[in-house]
């Protein structure tokens, strides 16, 4: 890669990387995946650096890769690690809030679609149209994805909320 090429996607990275990570958490729940959702999306933005004429659609089109990767992930659950139940025993972290807590359960529990296009719609904050051409799908399949996330949302944490446990 050329010098300015180089330096150019470093800046990008530096200034953007945090915000690609946060979304992949957003995305799969789990900071360790979100770090390798996130380094995946940035190296594959790395490969086509020279290929991607519209530097101002950047976060578009890394949040396009990144989209991507974590549903192929999701549809190829044979290619990557499984957990295990069994949690070794530390401290929970103090500082996060329950609310944000008891969200992130609920927002683990919805289809990936759904999950997707919340976080793109209330997260990124992007528009219907963007979301839809971000997912490959239709508006009205954002609308309706949305719109089911969203109720399953409410559910599981209005009955979290009355003493039940979450989802």
């Amino acid at each position: 890669m050329r010098p300015d090429w180089e330096r150019e996607y470093a800046e990008y990275v530096t200034a953007r990387g945090r915000a690609v990570r946060r979304t992949a958490y957003l995305l799969c729940g789990d900071w360790h995946r979100a770090d390798d959702l996130a380094q995946q999306a940035l190296t594959k933005l790395y490969l086509a650096w020279r290929r991607v004429s519209d530097r101002d659609g950047l976060d578009a089109y890394v949040r396009r890769v990144l989209v991507n990767t974590f549903l192929d992930e999701r549809r190829r659950p044979w290619r990557r690690e499984w957990s295990t139940p069994d949690l070794p025993d530390r401290a929970a972290p103090g500082d996060l809030p329950e609310d944000r807590v008891r969200l992130l359960a609920a927002l683990a529990t919805l289809p990936r679609t759904q999950r997707a296009a919340v976080v793109l719609r209330y997260w990124e904050d992007l528009s219907i149209a963007d979301t839809a051409a971000t997912l490959g799908i239709r508006e009205g399949t954002v609308k309706s994805a949305t719109a089911r996330g969203l109720a399953a949302l409410r559910e599981v944490l209005q009955g979290s909320r009355d003493g039940e446990p979450a989802r």
